[in-house]
């Protein structure tokens, strides 16, 4: 009984794509006169509103008259808020929407949003959001996913992109979501090596031509030609103290680790069932690999515990030749190479036992929270006004064409293709190097609070060619990975994982440090896998197989 009301409401969010365009067309042009039902089942009037502005699926909105909508800002001192940016001019133009900004510092950005959203002093609009968890149960965040059905741009890209599947993700247990994530039509390459590709081609390694083939013993393989050939105490040594690498290889072994460890549950597909993966055969093989590197010479120690500007320091000096990173990186570490001729390449993330798998899965990114002050204060019409404004902004292609781009004709163009053509005086993400002028910075466009999300050639018009290439190779030779479902725990049931969680998986942690770098040896493995059983790892999986058991039919398991 608990979940037969959250089942209609999933049915609803979940299914958005049956009802987002079947409104027809007089509810995408906004001149519809027949009420829509609501979330909860009866009529509301989605349309009567729309007298005073414009909105639709691929439409611009427009007020009639100005409007003022609050909204949080995270002021990022890499290109700190400016009141005349044109980003703000360029909005008010087009909509005849203002904001009225609490501006924050990005340090403080979290902490002013808990005080502000506990106390109930909310902003309308709450962007760049990474986990509404800690919000929900508050009673001051929008359910959402109760009035998406009236976002037309919204509804079209979970349609057209189907994201049916990624929106789980987001429920919680009373089967509903309080974020408006930004949405991307593929996934992004993500995380993966930065190699000296002149050294290893130099060592007689195929880079170009096998790369793509590559698991993580061909790397292995590779790495010790480099090694050989160089005759350098180490080929890798590292940053972010190993999280990036343990992460991007825990995908290709079936586990968890590093900035991925989380739970350390996985869930298996075939057997619809969440297992602790960090305590298997498979964990053990990964904990060796890695223990391989360090032992044979290839990877340095100090990569799972130096800052990172120590690790960079090794590269950039040339006495090192992998790194992990992302492909934004390059043209700064490019420009720090001491080594004359440097050729530096991203390498398509290595495959491993469980084959060769995308490592970043989720097209989500962080999303918009709506407070409960917006609906009260603009009253039920007012509201899916405001809605229709943040659909057009985030999720209309024009929209993410502004806030990324700027305006047509002054900071970009568009070439006889239809591909974004960045004003040479300005520059932005590796384009246009040198140019006096920055996209962020003196404009105000492609900030993090509002440029995420958008199609595929969105996605790759942000990149140099480069970067194209990389993601390019991950899409077409790395297979998708299937979405594990949310463990929709409600927050007494959260609470009691977490008593078990935090101290399983600081032990984890602690232990994979140690097998990694030798310090404790894997023939004491037994002892390992019996005080994993004893903090409670069996438990744990059982609790949140328990909770999947309960919420699977509103996930469509």
């Amino acid at each position: 009984m608990r979940f037969s009301k959250p089942l209609a409401m999933a049915s609803l969010a979940l299914m958005l794509s049956m009802t987002a365009c079947s409104s027809g067309n007089n509810e995408a042009s906004g001149t519809s006169n027949s009420p829509a039902p609501n979330a909860a089942g009866t009529n509301a009037p989605a349309t009567a509103a729309a007298e005073d502005y414009t909105f639709g699926a691929d439409q611009t909105f427009h007020s009639n008259e100005p409007v003022t909508y609050s909204m949080m800002y995270s002021d990022h001192e890499n290109y700190p808020y400016h009141k005349d940016w044109r980003l703000w001019s360029a909005i008010q133009e087009k909509t005849n929407v203002n904001f009225d900004l609490a501006i924050t510092a990005r340090t403080e950005y979290e902490n002013q949003k808990s005080l502000l959203v506990n106390s109930g002093d909310a902003p309308y609009i709450i962007p760049k959001t990474y986990d509404e968890s800690a919000f929900v149960a508050s009673g001051q965040i929008v359910p959402v996913s109760d009035w998406v059905q009236y976002m037309p741009n919204y509804m079209k890209a979970v349609k057209d992109w189907g994201m049916e599947e990624d929106l789980k993700a987001k429920l919680k247990e009373d089967g509903k979501y309080y974020v408006l994530p930004g949405m991307w039509e593929i996934a992004g390459g993500g995380y993966s090596y930065i190699i000296r590709k002149d050294v290893f081609e130099a060592a007689g390694v195929d880079v170009e031509g096998q790369q793509g083939n590559w698991t993580y013993e061909d790397f292995y393989e590779a790495m010790k030609k480099v090694k050989d050939f160089t005759g350098s105490n180490y080929v890798i040594s590292d940053q972010f103290k190993g999280d990036s690498a343990l992460n991007i290889a825990a995908v290709q072994y079936g586990v968890t680790a590093g900035w991925g460890l989380s739970s350390g549950l996985v869930f298996d597909q075939e057997k619809q069932q969440f297992v602790f993966a960090d305590a298997s055969n498979d964990f053990k093989d990964f904990l060796g690999y890695f223990n391989k590197l360090v032992n044979e010479g290839i990877m340095d120690p100090e990569s799972f515990t130096q800052e990172d500007d120590a690790a960079q320091a090794k590269f950039f000096k040339g006495d090192t030749y992998v790194i992990s990173g992302i492909y934004q990186v390059m043209a700064d570490f490019k420009s720090k190479m001491q080594v004359p001729d440097s050729e530096l390449y991203m390498i398509t993330q290595p495959g491993g036992p469980k084959g060769k798998l995308q490592v970043e899965t989720s097209r989500l990114e962080n999303g918009i929270m709506i407070s409960q002050n917006a609906l009260d204060d603009l009253g039920e019409e007012g509201f899916i006004k405001m809605l229709r404004f943040i659909d057009w902004f985030w999720y209309s292609n024009e929209g993410q064409m502004l806030s990324l781009w700027g305006v047509e004709g002054e900071t970009y163009t568009l070439d006889a293709d239809g591909n974004v053509v960045l004003n040479p005086e300005i520059y932005y993400n590796g384009i246009n190097e040198g140019a006096p002028k920055q996209l962020n910075v003196d404009y105000g466009f492609a900030g993090g609070m509002f440029a995420y999300g958008g199609s595929e050639k969105l996605k790759m018009s942000k990149m140099t060619d480069g970067e194209k290439d990389f993601v390019s190779r991950v899409q077409s030779t790395r297979d998708t990975r299937k979405l594990a479902p949310p463990i929709m725990a409600t927050p007494e049931e959260n609470e009691q994982m977490k008593l078990i969680s935090t101290p399983l998986m600081d032990y984890v942690k602690t232990m994979t440090l140690k097998f990694v770098t030798g310090q404790e040896k894997l023939d004491n493995w037994s002892q390992y896998t019996a005080q994993v059983e004893a903090n409670g790892s069996t438990r744990y999986a059982e609790m949140a197989n328990d909770i999947f058991a309960k919420t699977k039919s509103l996930l469509g398991y």
